[in-house]
């Protein structure tokens, strides 16, 4: 704020302007001090700086909600980059989390067109201190790599999360092989690369808390990770891992069973295609584009998946059993008929 002082005619010593307030310059950088230049004298003007208007040295709102998103995205590792760890690691990047990434194979050229820091060396990656760890390996690889990890170069707080179509099994493999400071969180996005590819609302997401730390923190960082398939619009179901595994060998597994069988049959379209016989094909489709290890994990490591297998089978047997059951009532009455004259007696 400026002011203009006209000559004083009066002998008193006019009054001085106060001086402006100014920060410890030592707390600034020295591109911020401001050192005021002497007034402009004029005749019969005098222009003196009554005020100063400076900068602040931050931007306090920008240095607050700065902080804000940092805490709101995560450094998450993603161990096994194949297809389903890359169709994940989308959607962290595209929310703006950190991914960080590891493979037996090298991925480095694909991490680098995502956004991705890709290490060959599981070392490296645990030193980058990662706070979440998600496994993207196959079900039957699971423990080979688990152990493989060098988990003492991590926090001791890290949050070890999977994705696989089984649950009981990674649950008791992380609680047998990770120390009790790491939080464990089983998880199953209920889609894939395909059935996912146009979003994931309304797909559904299971998920069990297996072992999340009690200071606020560690459960903050958990729901951060289940916010990530929340704002997808997924739809959330919290259940046990066993309870999962039931439901599974009664769905997923007998899903993948007769896609595959149909497979075997080798359909093909026709001309004159029904919506059942369409949706056919297009379960042979969705189920033969997985690998068979992920077929033959699904009833290797759930125990439910045998006794599904049983009932598929008798269910089988039941409706053959229906079939030709009516069919030798069919044949036996024509045969009984043929056997009897026009009167109704025994042809002899």
């Amino acid at each position: 704020m400026l002011s203009l002082g006209f000559p004083q005619h009066s002998k008193t010593k006019p009054l001085q302007p106060p001086k402006p307030y100014l920060p410890c310059p030592s707390s600034f950088p020295s591109s911020l001090i401001f050192n005021p230049t002497p007034p402009l004298v004029r005749p019969h003007l005098t222009l003196q700086i009554r005020a100063l208007d400076a900068a602040q040295p931050f931007d306090y709102e920008s240095l607050i909600s700065h902080q804000f998103q940092n805490c709101s995205k995560l450094k998450i590792a993603i161990v096994g980059f194949g297809n389903f760890g890359q169709f994940l690691a989308k959607t962290l990047i595209r929310q703006g989390h950190i991914v960080l990434a590891h493979s037996h194979s090298d991925h480095s050229e694909t991490a680098k067109k995502m956004g991705v820091s890709y290490f060959l060396d599981a070392h490296d990656l645990c030193e980058e201190h990662p706070e979440v760890i998600l496994l993207c390996t196959s079900i039957l690889s699971t423990e080979t790599v688990l152990k493989s990890l060098p988990i003492k170069r991590l926090k001791r707080n890290t949050l070890f999360v999977d994705v696989l179509s089984v649950k009981e099994f990674p649950k008791n493999l992380f609680l047998q092989t990770l120390p009790l400071e790491f939080d464990v969180l089983c998880t199953h996005p209920m889609f894939g690369p395909e059935s996912g590819k146009n979003g994931w609302k309304d797909l559904p997401f299971v998920y069990e808390k297996v072992r999340i730390g009690s200071d606020e923190s560690r459960a903050n960082r958990c729901q951060q990770f289940l916010d990530i398939f929340a704002r997808e619009g997924c739809e959330m179901k919290e259940m046990s891992c066993a309870e999962h595994d039931i439901f599974a060998a009664g769905s997923q597994f007998i899903t993948h069973t007769v896609g595959r069988m149909l497979k075997n049959l080798d359909l093909k379209s026709t001309p004159i295609n029904t919506k059942g016989y369409e949706k056919l094909l297009d379960l042979v489709e969705n189920t033969s584009k997985d690998s068979y290890d992920l077929y033959y994990g699904l009833f290797m490591y759930n125990p439910n998946a045998t006794e599904e297998l049983q009932r598929l089978e008798n269910a089988f047997d039941s409706v053959k059993r229906q079939l030709f059951g009516q069919l030798h009532d069919v044949l036996r009455k024509q045969l009984f008929e043929n056997d009897l004259g026009l009167d109704g007696t025994r042809a002899i």
